[in-house]
């Protein structure tokens, strides 16, 4: 008979241990603090090398970006305030990074967007070639979860060249692309529902789109009114932002709905089964 192969929260793993995961829960609140997070990221990105020597801010963001790493492999399972701290920071450099490439280095977005989708296939490859899964509801082992991180930072960066590019190169604007990617994000999800489309290829296409499409209505709402955005500032719409993030998480923190050590997964985005054939 065929037998569904899913690892579940709180299994014993090789060693008689307890597995303990690393990455949350995929529900509506994750979406919606992943969006919060994106805009943010190119808010307070652009405010920071816009009022501080651009080679401080980089140097800065890089620093802390390294100490969330670094925080998020010390603790043995998800914790909401690491992971999203993380989160937020590769956010945040993750757009200085694709925007001092095009800034400092002169490499339009039309060359930027394809080289950083040619190495997130890259990852994609290597990760599963190594590990054989992309879910990322199979991150419990340190491996996975360096393969994991830097597809979501090749994520970002990916995200960042195709936002500006359809909203600068294209001349398309930040809402005009911001609706363009909220449909692009939405599709994946629908076809996952409507059509059983693979989920772990339908959560990757939507959490790239996170990162265009928050950063979309994020400059909307940040650029002054003669380039299209409502002329709120930077400062204004990346406080706020992270007032929300800050709100959200703790949310989290409290209910402890995402952890994923804490109930057992559902069939979801990201997730992935695998048939045994049995006797």
């Amino acid at each position: 008979m065929t037998l569904p192969l899913k690892i579940q929260p709180m299994e014993i793993g090789e060693n008689h241990q307890e597995v303990l995961y690393k990455v949350p829960e995929i529900t509506l609140l994750f979406w919606v603090v992943k969006l919060l997070t994106t805009a943010m990221g190119e808010a307070t990105s652009d405010y920071l090398v816009s009022h501080i020597n651009p080679y401080v801010a980089v140097l800065t963001g890089a620093f802390v970006f390294l100490f969330s790493v670094i925080l998020q492999f010390s603790v043995k399972k998800y914790i909401a305030w690491v992971y999203w701290f993380v989160v937020a920071m590769v956010s945040v450099f993750g757009t200085m990074v694709a925007d001092s490439i095009h800034v400092a280095l002169g490499i339009p977005y039309v060359v930027t967007t394809p080289a950083f989708l040619a190495m997130l296939i890259a990852i994609f490859v290597v990760w599963k070639k190594s590990e054989n899964t992309l879910s990322i509801h199979s991150i419990y082992r340190p491996r996975r979860e360096m393969f994991y991180w830097a597809a979501v930072l090749a994520t970002f960066a990916l995200g960042t060249a195709a936002g500006d590019m359809t909203a600068s190169s294209l001349d398309l604007g930040y809402f005009i692309s911001g609706v363009l990617f909220a449909i692009l994000f939405l599709l994946p999800g629908l076809a996952y529902r409507f059509l059983r489309a693979n989920p772990i290829l339908a959560f990757w296409l939507s959490y790239i789109m996170t990162r265009p499409l928050g950063a979309s209505f994020a400059d909307w709402a940040d650029k002054p009114k003669r380039f299209g955005g409502l002329g709120y500032g930077t400062a204004l719409v990346s406080v706020s932002l992270t007032a929300a993030i800050i709100a959200c998480v703790t949310y989290m923190a409290l209910s402890r709905k995402e952890d994923p050590n804490r109930s057992p997964q559902s069939a979801a985005f990201g997730d992935q089964e695998v048939p045994s054939e049995e006797g």
